[in-house]
């Protein structure tokens, strides 16, 4: 008997099915192969989990009708890590196991498979980078022993970073256990693969990435199923590589958007390794400039230990900081700086690193509308005041939430009308509706600094690796800023204002995040490094980039979460579709006889239809958003209870699709 995951996708028929297996595939139905089963009286894919002797199932027991492939691709390990993640986001195995397991290629699995080279004791770590951090060799020693250690790493200004954790894997390589490192994109990827194959040779380490192309990825897929290679680097489908022994799971920013799967169930690649650490008892390092308010929770749990350098080392690495307002004398001098887009102080900066030779980074957000409110006065997001939500306006036509009447702002979380808005920082009580736009950025700065040359990276344009270490200026948005060997001259962190007053719960952790990426590409100040970030001196989140304090800002706006109901410091789900699926789930979930403890919804309000392709007709169908809030500790419950709300649907042939995405931060 062999019991087989089938590839149906229903969430009713989340479980395993037993099947007979015939005695000609008795040899290569092995646990993991994937195999052809009839179900519903159609053959469907599936996964062999594992033989038994004997069914629970007291009926008639249908036979396994193929053996697709004797190569076994779904360990044990990675099938109960994909139930695992399913479970922690209330979806279902067959859609994570999609994630963990690539196609199949017949013609890559025929191949001679790849040889083991070199040998783990042919490894010499390399251990010089972390001896600045003061618990870096001890994490090191850790890995080296084989022992489960949990840190969240502040990385230094300048950082190599991928040098870093490089030395880590081969560490970890040394001691004959796996390591697999997750990065956002592709050019970090290459880049940290780099690094790793100065240390372990280019055989010692491979690189899984949606841009190799099926044929490749499944070939470098199978080198580690197989046990070829013991390093492995990618983005975020690597989290479920099925590495054997595995020492040490790593990721870098884990604060980016590209760590989140765009699929359901949408899991956050630190939370699959945070998951898949625990379960397989292997080491943790979660990276970066900045530090994440669900970093903070590992660290306020005592899960996870801080790796951050003295002060001392922060202050001689980082380059000086500049915000506007922060003296009388800078004002004087410009009296229009607050009301610039480009004041006078960034003109300097910039002015100064171009004299030394140098390149000036000039970040700005990425064009385009949104359709938020915010304080007219203080340019922080409007909230409402019964649940803290973002207020907006409501569309044409739209029905209003309890008590809401035409054309006054209302709250996007519980749908109240807010009548006389006041606001929570500085008391106005005016509101204004942000537009974020950087359009002719490059052309500005060229009509400026005539005969510099000024490239642009990234909002359109495409994203440049790198630029030489000659004097220019390169325009770039977020996330898009190119290397320079040997760091920038200066930064300037244009429109403060517009990264900080997104309609988003994690904005001000995005905006640092950001800005410290940009910021520590600059040389130290000593070298005559600039950062000057067009933004109040007065709000915290200038002050934390002024000061090179992520873990500060991390500690404050995980209270300010908590203050306020937010995640991570509470786990919450949102429910959107059709008014009356949302209705139907929420009732569900809500029921006297299986409501989660300490529950509370949070509307439901109306959202934005979503967009159709030309040619489809207008997504003019109401959509429906509710949330569900309830104290961390009691976070499984309403996974688990969402879950079943979306079985029963299933199990009643539901025509409307309802999406639930756990911790969502779009909503804020």
């Amino acid at each position: 008997m062999a019991r087989v995951a089938v590839d149906v996708g229903l969430a009713h028929l989340d479980r395993p099915f037993d099947y007979r297996v015939p005695a000609h595939l008795d040899a290569d139905a092995v646990p993991g192969v994937r195999v052809r089963v009839r179900f519903a009286g159609r053959l469907v894919d599936g996964y062999l989990l594992a033989r038994a002797e004997e069914s629970a199932h007291a009926g008639r027991l249908a036979w396994v009708d193929k053996v697709v492939s004797a190569e076994p691709v779904l360990t044990a390990e990675v099938e109960q890590l994909c139930r695992a993640v399913a479970d922690r986001y209330a979806g279902v195995l067959t859609d994570v196991l999609r994630l963990a397991v690539p196609p199949r290629h017949a013609r890559v699995e025929a191949e001679k498979p790849r040889e083991r080279r070199p040998g783990p004791d042919e490894i010499a770590p390399d251990r010089s980078g972390w001896a600045v951090y003061p618990r870096g060799d001890a994490f090191l020693d850790a890995l080296a022993g084989g022992r489960a250690a949990h840190a969240v790493w502040q990385a230094l200004p300048g950082e190599d970073w991928a040098a870093r954790l490089a030395e880590a894997a081969a560490q970890t390589a040394a001691s004959g256990r796996g390591a697999l490192l997750v990065v956002p994109d592709q050019r970090d990827v290459e880049r940290l693969q780099e690094a790793c194959a100065l240390l372990l040779g280019d055989d010692g380490v491979v690189a899984l990435s949606a841009d190799l192309g099926p044929a490749e990825r499944y070939r470098r897929w199978l080198s580690v199923r197989r046990g070829a290679v013991r390093v492995v680097v990618g983005t975020r489908s690597a989290a479920f590589a099925p590495l054997s022994e595995l020492g040490l799971l790593a990721v870098w920013d884990d604060g980016d958007d590209s760590h989140t799967e765009p699929r359901a169930p949408y899991p956050h690649v630190r939370d699959v390794l945070v998951l898949r650490a625990h379960r397989a008892g292997a080491a943790l390092l979660v990276g970066g400039f900045a530090r994440t308010a669900e970093s903070q929770v590992l660290i306020g749990s005592r899960w996870a230990s801080a790796i951050a350098a003295d002060r001392a080392v922060v202050r001689e690495r980082a380059p000086r900081v500049t915000a506007i307002g922060e003296t009388d004398t800078q004002l004087a001098r410009d009296p229009t700086a607050r009301a610039a887009r480009v004041p006078a102080v960034a003109f300097e900066a910039a002015r100064a690193a171009l004299g030394a030779g140098r390149p000036v980074l000039v970040q700005v957000p990425r064009a385009g509308y949104l359709p938020w409110l915010a304080c007219a006065s203080c340019r922080e997001t409007a909230r409402c005041r019964h649940c803290a939500g973002p207020l907006g306006l409501p569309r044409p036509g739209a029905g209003g939430g309890p008590g809401n009447s035409a054309g006054l702002p209302h709250c996007r979380w519980c749908g109240r009308a807010e009548p006389a808005f006041r606001c929570a920082g500085c008391g106005s009580r005016r509101l204004r509706a942000g537009v974020v736009g950087a359009g002719r950025t490059s052309e500005e700065l060229g009509r400026a600094f005539p005969g510099v040359t000024v490239r642009s990276s990234g909002g359109g344009a495409p994203v440049l690796p790198t630029v030489a270490a000659e004097p220019s200026l390169v325009v770039a948005t977020p996330g898009a800023e190119p290397a320079v060997e040997g760091g920038y001259g200066a930064a300037l962190l244009l429109d403060g204002w517009a990264m900080l007053s997104r309609p988003d719960l994690k904005v001000a952790e995005e905006t640092l995040r950001r800005w410290f990426a940009a910021a520590a590409a600059v040389v130290p100040h000593s070298d005559g490094g600039r950062v000057v970030v067009v933004a109040d001196s007065s709000l915290p989140t200038v002050q934390a980039l002024v000061r090179w304090d992520p873990a500060g800002h991390a500690e404050a706006e995980l209270a300010t979460r908590a203050e306020v109901g937010f995640p991570p410091a509470v786990r919450m789900a949102a429910v959107e579709g059709p008014p009356g699926a949302v209705a139907e789930v929420v009732d569900a979930v809500l029921a006297p006889d299986r409501a989660p403890s300490g529950v509370e919804l949070l509307g439901p309000v109306e959202i934005d239809p979503p967009e159709r392709p030309p040619g489809h007709g207008a997504g003019d169908e109401v959509r429906e958003r509710a949330l569900l809030r309830v104290p961390r500790e009691y976070g499984r419950e309403l996974s688990a209870v969402l879950a079943a709300a979306q079985a029963g649907r299933s199990a009643r042939k539901a025509a409307e699709a309802v999406r639930v995405r756990l911790d969502p931060s779009e909503i804020g």
